[in-house]
């Protein structure tokens, strides 16, 4: 590796930034440690550091995997990546309960603040967001396939009263459900015909 890419790939170690996160991993010499770029480890001084292509390749000179950042782990998503993935996975399979950043963040024993401040870095917007658009999805998709009732499908994900889920399905679609229900089965019963 040439003097300027390794600056620059040092450089993203120093800032912990995700450039190189997956593409080179950081071997310490003195401590025979290879870490992601984005480790929240000490930051290890350049002359020390020699980077590697794969971890394969810095397990083979005789390093031994980061007990902290994992690198071995989630393959090349680095670990904000995967407590996004996380936080999605909790969103979907409970997107009809009460899901508060308080209750996410306790089932992941981490603080709210890490949790907001990392998902949003990740996805780019808020856990609240995200089960917002989860259930905007199941709402339109139970609207069209399903025969229940407005107040059953607000039920259905995560609201107690019809005219709050009316309400809100108004502010993220610009219509009633209903009217979405009537102009998505009425386009398919005009195309059948």
């Amino acid at each position: 590796m040439d003097q300027k890419l390794f600056d620059l790939v040092y450089q993203s170690v120093v800032n912990r930034e995700s450039t190189y996160d997956g593409v080179y991993y950081t071997a310490v010499r003195t401590t025979k440690i290879v870490c992601r770029p984005t480790c929240r480890a000490k930051i290890p001084h350049a002359s020390n550091v020699t980077f590697f292509h794969s971890l394969e390749g810095a397990l083979q000179a005789g390093y031994r995997p980061c007990k902290r950042c994992k690198p071995e782990a989630n393959g090349a998503l680095r670990p904000d990546a995967v407590l996004a993935v996380q936080v999605d996975a909790i969103i979907e399979t409970q997107y009809k309960d009460k899901l508060t950043l308080s209750l996410l963040a306790a089932s992941l024993a981490i603080s709210p603040y890490h949790l907001q401040r990392v998902y949003k870095q990740v996805t780019g917007y808020s856990p609240a967001e995200k089960t917002e658009r989860v259930r905007l999805t199941h709402a339109q998709k139970l609207l069209v396939e399903s025969r229940a009732s407005i107040a059953e499908i607000g039920a259905a994900v995560g609201y107690r009263s019809a005219s709050h889920f009316t309400s809100w399905f108004c502010r993220r679609t610009g219509i009633s459900p209903t009217a979405y229900q009537y102009e998505q089965i009425g386009g398919e019963t005009i195309d059948s015909e």
